[in-house]
């Protein structure tokens, strides 16, 4: 028996997000993702006007008559939604916490991919993989996706995008459009700008996949307000760091740290031709989203 609180959390996100779907990302899915291409269907007489390059030799040799092969488009889609639900993730200091983000976006994408008939998988992972739902059609389906990425409870600290890719290649052999939900912050104490230790991973997946990036990100972890002394825990490492966010050089090189890793971020992901949506917890996501789709569209 599902909680009536839990139930009701669910129920609003559904009704908001399938909303969303059909007043502002109608039509805008389906032009955006395209399926693999042309399916055979069948084989019929050649008629007046039909392309000779459609001409089915074989079969025309054999029944002594002029026949063409008949295409229709390969429309359906597997979508595989990987969310990041390590603790840094459970972060917002503005208007929601990331995690919560993060299940507002599988939630449209799952009821936009279900409107076109295609199939929607989820992955969780932290430092490893806490749950695969392997892919599936239905509103049901999609209401389990999001009660797991909301509610979900992660035994993992840290953050493994690299397995989680990879996990990605091992079980989806077809080519999909995998969806990566994460802020991309994974081991701290590395360089602000140092090449992140997933390249190799994501560059593969790239390759063979349609992947997307959304990175999740909050106001906080690009500027820091003056609030006095203030002890700061990592929520991964549990690392305790004491800041005097009254110094102006101190906010100053943590803005500038910020911005180092955000521009880092989008030129790796544009070497490895892989589109990118920034996603503001401070902000609804509509507008970014439905740029993000009339851009796809406007590339194809």
């Amino acid at each position: 028996m599902i909680p009536k609180t839990l139930f009701e959390n669910i129920r609003r996100i559904e009704i908001t997000t399938n909303r969303l779907v059909t007043d502002v990302f109608a039509g805008q899915y389906k032009s955006t993702f395209k399926g693999r291409g042309m399916e055979f269907d069948e084989v019929r007489e050649y008629m007046p006007g039909d392309d000779v390059r459609s001409i089915d030799w074989n079969v025309t040799a054999r029944m002594g008559t002029a026949y063409i092969k008949k295409y229709v488009e390969e429309r359906e889609l597997t979508v595989m939604i990987m969310v990041d639900a390590s603790p840094s993730c459970h972060f917002g200091m503005v208007r929601e916490f990331k995690s919560r983000l993060a299940a507002e976006m599988a939630a449209v994408l799952s009821f936009a991919a279900i409107r076109n008939n295609d199939k929607i998988g989820l992955v969780i992972f932290t430092d490893g993989i806490e749950k695969y739902i392997p892919p599936r059609k239905g509103r049901l389906h999609v209401l389990r996706i999001i009660r797991e990425v909301l509610y979900f409870k992660a035994t993992g600290r840290k953050t493994n995008i690299s397995g989680a890719l990879d996990f990605l290649n091992r079980v989806v052999v077809r080519r999909c459009v995998g969806f990566l939900i994460s802020d991309f912050i994974e081991d701290k104490t590395v360089e602000a700008g140092a090449t992140p230790s997933f390249v190799k991973s994501m560059a593969v997946a790239a390759r063979r996949h349609d992947l997307v990036a959304i990175s999740l990100n909050d106001p906080r972890e690009c500027e820091l307000p003056e609030c006095g002394i203030v002890s700061f825990v990592d929520a991964e490492t549990s690392h305790v760091a004491v800041i005097d966010t009254t110094s102006p050089l101190t906010r100053q090189l943590y803005q500038e740290r910020a911005e180092i890793r955000r521009a880092g971020r989008e030129k790796m992901f544009r070497s490895m031709k892989v589109d990118h949506v920034e996603i503001w917890t401070h902000e609804p996501f509509a507008d970014r989203l439905a740029k993000f789709f009339d851009m796809r569209r406007r590339k194809k």
